[in-house]
Order: C-alpha cells, then structure tokens, then sequence
C-alpha cells in the first residue's frame, strides 16, 4: 500500500478500532487513536462509566469488566469488543500524544468534535517537514453495527485512494463519488506536518 493510515475516534475502542482491524487484515499500514482525556466504555448506568486511562491494556480492560459483571458486558458487546481490540494492539493511544508513530498521509475521523481536535492538534504541531496530510471526516455512531458500517465505508474509500497516483490531484472526485455512491457527507481538510 502506497498510504499511511490513522483511524480516530474518541476513546480508542470501537470506530477506530473496528476500522484498523479490517484494514490491517487487509494489508493497510494503519495505526488508530482516541481524542478524548479518558477511555470510557459504558457501565451498569449512565452515571457509572467504565473510565480507564490510555495506554491500559485491552487485556487489563478485558479482565476488569468480566471480573464485575460478565453477563452484563457480554450482553452489551464490550466484552467481545475488547476481545477484538486486544487481537490488534496492545492498548489505546491518544492522538495528540503519538508524534513519535511517525507521519501519516491520510487521517480518518469518525465523528466531527474528533475531526476539528485533529486538526487543531495538527495546526499546533512543529511544521518542519510541511508534508500534506489528508484528514477525512465519516460520520458514524458510537454503536457495534455503525462501527462495522463505518469500517467498511472507510476501507473502500482507502482503496479508492490507492488506486490514484495522487490523492491531491484526485480527492474532489474521489469523495464526490463516495458521497453519490453511499449517501453519506463527508468533511475533509488537509493540513500539515
């Protein structure tokens, strides 16, 4: 693949991750993220949210919620999320602190607070190489079925990509396409390193 990918959502759970499991297994270069201060996976309430740091392992998470109610996150999906998640990494990353991973060309968002973030961390970061980076923005609902929907929408707007020899030259059309194609609005900015 031509490409570098980041997938971000806000914790580093579901969107992002459903999405970098697909493209990884099918040979992307893919690294994903969360914004968010803290990673928060629902609770027995509203009120009570599971709120662990980033850099926790899956594992970790895994363990601590089948230790407090294993039907109750089994039922809800976090459990196999988790399970999911642990296959990929180690642990969620946050975005603004992942300068070290190296630069990516194309950075999707799946939520539009996520996507203004990465482009405001973006535009606070030292700009020494001035390399482009694409920063698409695709609507998809914190939910296990959205995120599958969102993943595979993201996954065949990265092929679309990397059949161009130059996204620059070619991504009005490209996501002209995607939004005639699947009904689904897109924002984009390009920023820089």
């Amino acid at each position: 693949m031509k490409f570098r990918y980041a997938m971000v959502c806000s914790s580093n759970q579901n969107r992002s991750m459903e999405a970098h499991c697909l493209l990884k297994k099918q040979g992307f270069h893919v690294s994903s993220y969360g914004t968010g201060t803290h990673v928060k996976l629902p609770g027995p309430s509203l009120r009570e949210p599971n709120v662990y740091d980033f850099g926790t392992p899956y594992k970790l998470m895994f363990d601590d919620l089948r230790r407090k109610d294993p039907d109750l996150y089994k039922r809800n999906g976090i459990l196999p999320m988790l399970k999911r998640n642990l296959s990929v990494k180690l642990a969620p990353q946050r975005w603004q602190d992942n300068a070290a991973d190296g630069y990516f060309d194309i950075v999707f968002t799946f939520e539009e607070k996520v996507f203004d973030m990465v482009l405001e961390d973006l535009h606070n970061r030292d700009q020494v190489l001035l390399k482009s980076v694409l920063v698409i923005n695709l609507e998809v609902k914190d939910n296990h079925e959205e995120a599958a929907v969102g993943a595979r929408l993201a996954f065949d707007l990265c092929e679309q990509i990397e059949a161009v020899e130059s996204w620059e030259d070619s991504i009005d059309d490209i996501l002209t396409s995607f939004e005639n194609k699947h009904r689904r609005k897109l924002m984009y900015s390009i920023s820089f390193y």
